[in-house]
């Protein structure tokens, strides 16, 4: 499902759409783009709302869990689960999620 343009998701940020149900943050680390789950799996914040992008790493601002936006992988507590990640294409500057 396309998301977004490129164009509209600057370097640095992260954003949140629904997606088939899901909510999905949207990730643009220095022009590469990424999708995982836009909830915290420690405390259920919304990463995209509440958390800060720096390169690949997405630190919830509710109790500073850190996730890695390229693979969903937990990089520091308090949260234990990763984040699902999701394929994510550009196709002619869109972003396109698969779910």
């Amino acid at each position: 499902m396309t998301v977004a343009r490129t164009a509209d998701i600057d370097a640095g940020e992260l954003v949140a759409f629904e997606v088939d149900g899901l909510r999905i943050a949207v990730a643009n680390a220095d022009g590469h783009f990424f999708a995982i789950d836009d909830t915290c799996t420690h405390e259920q914040c919304s990463l995209a709302a509440e958390g800060t992008l720096d390169g690949t790493v997405v630190t919830c601002g509710c109790h500073g869990a850190q996730f890695d936006v390229t693979t969903g992988a937990v990089l520091a507590p308090p949260a234990i689960k990763p984040v699902r990640a999701y394929p994510l294409r550009v196709d002619q500057g869109n972003v396109v999620v698969e779910v």
